[in-house]
């Protein structure tokens, strides 16, 4: 008899921890949860905690309250200027509505942000097709991704979504014109350069030649300096001399005989041919007489 008790409460106990454990349904603070009572939306005002339910009656589907990423895959779009663009965008949303979201995204986060991927594509082709490339790239990009969050939050608030934010991460021209673009400027950047060279191979000769011009100037004006000092010099000596010449003019006459001389007769195989009689061999004559008395 004990051991039959002993037994069933056992048994009794299990089966209450069993139907405890699938009545109960725990609620985090990063979740929002929304009980279906046979497919029917029952409640989804559950705070964070421990929560009952009716076990096979209720289910309990729990959904991320965080914000959440969409990433839009790179698209291209026209601008107003009829040229093409290559946009990488992205979204930023969260739920905002427990039993909206449920009934028109099934609960499902692909197809939520597959939805909003179309409806920020539709935005993104309204708002290049306004503008053109200088406007979107930085012009007025933050008035674009402005109108982009509030026009795609506007759309997709029925679904018990809240966009948070739309971000452009680039905005890059197509390969094929991205090719051709960087072409164009890398001639243009070579024609610039020679453009450069040129001018300054052009003001190296103006340098050059004013430097020549210049030295010549200076060159000049040295050179007659030189020659005007030379002939003050000059004139100075004559000066000299001739004050010289009238103190003593004897003496004057024997000194430069003296030293004309010493120049004639600095190579002693030298050989004059003069006469003997001749004014430069005036005090030779002079000489030869005193010997000879």
């Amino acid at each position: 008899m004990n051991q039959g008790k002993l037994l069933f409460g056992a048994i009794g106990l299990v089966v209450l921890i069993m139907m405890f454990s699938v009545s109960v349904f725990t609620v985090r603070q990063n979740e929002r949860a929304l009980v279906l009572r046979l497919g029917q939306i029952r409640a989804t005002d559950y705070a964070p905690g421990i929560h009952l339910k009716l076990p096979i009656f209720d289910t309990v589907r729990l959904f991320d309250a965080r914000i959440i990423t969409m990433d839009a895959e790179r698209e291209r779009y026209l601008t107003a200027e009829k040229k093409n663009v290559v946009v990488d965008a992205f979204a930023k949303w969260r739920i905002a509505n427990v039993p909206m979201y449920f009934t028109s995204m099934g609960g499902d986060i692909n197809r939520a942000n597959s939805r909003i991927a179309q409806i920020l594509k539709q935005e993104l082709r309204s708002q290049f097709g306004k503008r053109s490339i200088q406007e979107v790239v930085s012009g007025e990009r933050d008035q674009v991704m402005g109108l982009l969050t509030t026009n795609t939050a506007q759309q997709v608030k029925d679904f018990g979504i809240e966009v948070v934010d739309v971000r452009i991460k680039r905005v890059d021209l197509p390969e094929e014109v991205s090719g051709a673009v960087y072409q164009r400027m890398e001639a243009e950047r070579t024609r610039v350069a020679k453009d450069l060279r040129s001018r300054g191979a052009e003001a190296a000769e103006r340098i050059r030649a004013d430097a020549d011009r210049q030295r010549t100037v200076l060159l000049a004006e040295a050179y007659g300096q030189g020659e005007r000092l030379r002939g003050e010099g000059d004139a100075k000596a004559s000066e000299i001399y001739a004050q010289a010449y009238q103190q003593d003019a004897e003496f004057y006459d024997f000194y430069r005989s003296m030293t004309s001389y010493k120049k004639a007769f600095r190579d002693k195989n030298g050989l004059l041919v003069l006469q003997p009689d001749t004014p430069f061999f005036k005090y030779f004559d002079g000489v030869n007489k005193s010997q000879k008395q």
